[in-house]
């Protein structure tokens, strides 16, 4: 993988061996853990005492290092702490054992061995230690001075990582004191899972790298979260100016603003449309670099931070056509549902561009034209979404710079009349949950045009009717090919309420007219007037007329002539 150092398979043992240190970035997030995933980590750790396991695989630890023995951990602190705070709670049913006078010179040799080894060497006249791990600025003071000293642990004036800490060292403390009678068995404890708890260990020399591959892993479906790599970063572009506390605070407080209200929706991906909707379009691998090159003081730090705050309720919005922000506009409502329906993301960075320049008549213009463009482009013309950023990106830019767009600058990715009715004339969709709900709405919008009859998409009332059925057989009159290629088409599919669809179902064509004769679509109704049989021609030459009204109904008129 491009920017990797090394790859590795890593036991714990071997990840805490040989003088190793780790550290978590000072602004990487607090720890956060709680009983839940103590417990699977609890389960799996019995499965393994228990033989029902040989080993235990504890998922990919992305580490920065220059020398090999200093690593940045940029993946994976939840669970290296958490360890840490096992074996911490396994030190202290030692001390117990020793200051109740349990074979207390060897429990005593045992605690200071299994905390040398996993923990770090503790100075006995200082009581300074010097660990194999160091958390972050909210973790390591708490983590220092009261977990690894193993002092009582104070309940006041704590924050939520502490307490979180806390509370995981009581937790496991409990499991082990109840399990674990001797030190001979606290210790055997801790011998047995740090060889069979396992971590395939990537190692990176800077952040860039490190961000290519969180992006690689998570296109794999490894989760991880590049945001936090980014946020260590802009912190320490502060960090370096000396800043008064409260500035870090506003910083955090900020921060914390922008996750808080993007809620479920990816953060990664809001922040590449933002990006993109003020700057020359970037791909996934180079926008961490992009950001790094550009945001390089304070001032930008704050600035970037406080607009990625300030636009994330326009991103919110735009993804939720049913957001109250559209409340006093229906079209603009209708034209995002549309986008939404077909799955459109390219458009979002210029939509953020556009929201923020553009007055409401502009605005409602800019949404329905990518709209028409992404129905003509992408869910006929099956044409490659990706071709379509730069020409967003330079409009986005555009608006940005002049507060004002024009539809002319579409036109390279406009389709021509002449290709929208050859592709829609051809056009198939597979029986798919989404497929269907954009057959309801291209039927339901000629329906509207051709007929002036409203009947709603999104109405359960009715439903996709295969006039030719989807299990036909040469009984219809035609070949088994000729079938393959029919029953998908445009040409072959109808509206037809969810009742009279029952009574259809896989009758002959002159039978199922006498229910389409009933139906409230007129596209359904009139079909015994126009075709008094069914075959392949008929199911294309139905599909031509329908192309020539779909032409007519998602056109843009300045774009038209221009083909």
């Amino acid at each position: 993988m491009k920017g990797i150092q090394d790859t590795s398979s890593k036991t714990y043992r071997q990840l805490m061996g040989n003088g190793l240190r780790y550290e978590i970035p000072k602004f990487q997030r607090d720890y956060t853990w709680e009983a839940e995933q103590w417990d699977d980590l609890w389960q799996d750790i019995k499965s393994l005492l228990t033989n029902e396991e040989t080993e235990h695989y504890m998922g990919y630890l992305v580490l920065q290092t220059s020398n090999n023995k200093n690593f940045l951990i940029i993946d994976g602190q939840q669970r290296l702490t958490t360890l840490s705070i096992l074996i911490l709670a396994t030190l202290k049913c030692l001390k117990d054992l020793v200051e109740s006078g349990v074979d207390a010179e060897k429990n005593h040799r045992r605690k200071e061995n299994l905390q040398n080894s996993y923990i770090g060497y503790v100075d006995p006249v200082t009581l300074i230690s010097n660990n194999k791990l160091k958390l972050n600025r909210n973790s390591e003071d708490y983590y220092k001075q009261h977990l690894v000293l193993l002092r009582d642990l104070p309940l006041r004036n704590t924050n939520s990582s502490e307490k979180h800490m806390r509370e995981c060292l009581m937790w496991y403390y409990d499991k082990i004191k109840k399990d674990f009678k001797t030190g001979e068995e606290l210790a055997a404890f801790i011998d047995n899972i740090v060889d069979k708890l396992f971590f395939t260990v990537i190692e990176v020399t800077d952040q860039i790298n490190a961000f290519k591959v969180f992006e690689t892993l998570n296109a794999r479906g490894v989760q991880l979260s590049s945001s936090d790599l980014l946020k260590n970063y802009l912190f320490s572009v502060v960090d370096e100016t000396n800043p008064h506390i409260s500035e870090i605070e506003e910083l955090e407080n900020i921060w914390n603003s922008i996750v808080g209200k993007l809620g479920e929706q990816k953060f990664e991906d809001y922040l590449r449309y933002y990006w993109n909707s003020e700057n020359k379009t970037v791909g996934k691998k180079n926008l961490f670099k992009s950001i790094k090159t550009n945001i390089s003081t304070k001032e930008k730090v704050f600035a970037l931070v406080r607009n990625l705050r300030d636009t994330a309720d326009i991103y919110i919005a735009i993804q939720n056509p049913d957001d109250v922000t559209w409340n006093t506009n229906i079209e603009i409502r209708e034209s995002l549902r549309e986008l939404k329906l077909f799955q459109i993301r390219q458009t979002n960075s210029l939509l953020m561009a556009g929201y923020k320049n553009l007055d409401t008549s502009a605005f409602k213009k800019l949404v329905r034209t990518c709209s028409i463009i992404s129905f003509r482009y992408n869910i006929i013309g099956g044409l490659n979404p990706n071709a379509q950023e730069e020409v967003y990106n330079s409009i986005a830019l555009k608006i940005n710079a002049n507060k004002q767009f024009s539809v002319q600058d579409f036109q390279p990715i406009y389709i021509s009349d002449i290709n929208f009715e050859n592709d829609f004339s051809t056009k198939e969709f597979k029986n798919t949950s989404r497929n269907h709900k954009i057959i309801k709405y291209i039927l339901s919008k000629i329906e509207a045009y051709k007929y002036q009859n409203e009947i709603s998409p999104e109405s359960d009332l009715y439903t996709i009717e295969h006039i030719l059925p989807e299990s036909a057989d040469e009984s219809w009159g035609m070949s088994q090919e000729s079938i393959n290629r029919s029953v998908y088409r445009i040409g072959n599919l109808t509206l037809l309420e969810k009742k009279l669809n029952k009574g259809a179902d896989v009758l002959r064509y002159s039978d199922k007219v006498n229910f389409f004769n009933k139906s409230n679509s007129r596209i359904t109704n009139s079909l015994s007037e126009n075709y008094e049989s069914w075959s392949e021609e008929k199911i294309s030459a139905r599909q031509r007329d329908l192309a020539k009204d779909a032409k007519s109904i998602w056109r843009i008129q300045e774009l038209d002539s221009k083909k």
